[in-house]
């Protein structure tokens, strides 16, 4: 076959592997988005009353029922909320006669910044310990290791949390308490991407910066160890799968050093399956941080669904729930792509 003729097959491979994806990232949102429909329909909770208040006019509640676009078709309803979801309209908190996107954009930074030194914890950690366990299969690090991350799986988060603000904030006094930064702080800084982290650092406010980090590390610790337990339970059984593997028999037998055969070798190749795990994982951290931030009072996304479930205000819970469930598709595609770009032999397929 020609060059030009090799070239033709694989653009077009290419294309259908790019339309197969699209469809797959359109088939799965349109699926959320009608899940999250029907659960606004069908749970116990009428929206018009939880706007206008139950001892309202009969006269009143049809008029928002009719402005609302309630008392149409069902299918003529779900075209509705899908074209306006695709604009980012969520509709009004009722809760802070905001726009629920407005809402979310104020709360999501304090998440992502919660989430994203959660997870670099827990696999910053996670995976030395996973290797580590692996390496020892049977002895004691091992034993600790496993038993370490079982904790992690059984012991409460909320549990843990309390347990740490009055060990560490309370008694010790080595941490912030609850809270993302205190209020000295919180009405001289100017926020610019909601990142306090990084707000203060751009602004010099190392002052600031001390604070918030000391509000910052007990509740991302928490969220970090609970990835931990997983991540390193996942490490541990991908590298005991690489291990057995001839090719780290044959490295050994040319004279390779341990060391170099664990990580440059075996770790690369189980990196492969464990960068979906840890993708998985911080997509867990940022939708799964609710009780977290409802300990620490955290004001991020996972209160302000918690909240506003309590309230009654739909339109803010299923905003939320959206959000959280775009992460989790962005994060599950990353991760595909990026376990094509590792794993070569993928490309072919």
């Amino acid at each position: 076959m020609s060059t030009g003729g090799r070239g033709d097959v694989r653009l077009l491979r290419a294309s259908n592997a790019l339309g197969r994806f699209l469809v797959v990232i359109l088939l799965t949102y349109l699926g959320l988005l009608a899940v999250t429909f029907f659960i606004g329909r069908v749970i116990p909770i009428d929206p018009v009353l939880a706007i206008v208040g139950d001892r309202a006019p009969e006269h009143v509640i049809a008029r928002v029922r009719e402005e609302l676009g309630l008392n149409k078709p069902l299918w003529e309803q779900f075209y509705i909320y899908v074209s306006k979801v695709l604009q980012g309209d969520f509709g009004r908190s009722v809760l802070t006669s905001n726009p629920v996107m407005q809402d979310i954009r104020r709360t999501f930074p304090a998440t992502l910044e919660l989430a994203t030194l959660g997870i670099i914890i827990g696999a910053g950690i996670g995976v030395p310990l996973g290797v580590w366990a692996a390496v020892r299969r049977g002895r004691l690090v091992d034993q600790i290791i496993r038993i370490v991350g079982l904790v992690g799986y059984s012991v409460p988060i909320f549990w843990l949390g309390l347990m740490a603000l009055v060990v560490f904030y309370a008694r010790l006094g080595w941490v912030g308490g609850p809270g993302r930064i205190d209020v000295v702080y919180e009405y001289t800084l100017v926020p610019v991407t909601g990142l306090l982290l990084l707000d203060t650092a751009r602004a010099g406010e190392w002052e600031a910066f001390a604070n918030a980090l000391s509000h910052l590390i007990l509740p991302a610790s928490l969220l970090g160890y609970f990835a931990l337990a997983y991540i390193s339970r996942m490490t541990r059984s991908f590298m005991l799968n690489e291990l057995a593997q001839e090719y780290v028999v044959a490295a050994r037998a040319k004279g390779l050093s341990e060391s170099r055969i664990i990580w440059r070798h075996a770790l690369r190749n189980a990196m492969v399956p464990l960068v979906t795990v840890i993708a998985l994982s911080y997509a867990g951290l940022l939708e799964g941080s609710v009780l977290t931030e409802t300990v620490f009072s955290w004001p991020g996304l996972g209160l302000y669904i918690t909240n506003s479930l309590q309230n009654a205000d739909m339109n803010a819970v299923l905003g939320g729930t959206i959000i959280v469930g775009s992460i989790f598709i962005g994060l599950n595609l990353l991760s595909d792509l990026l376990y094509t770009l590792l794993d070569p032999r993928t490309r072919t397929r």
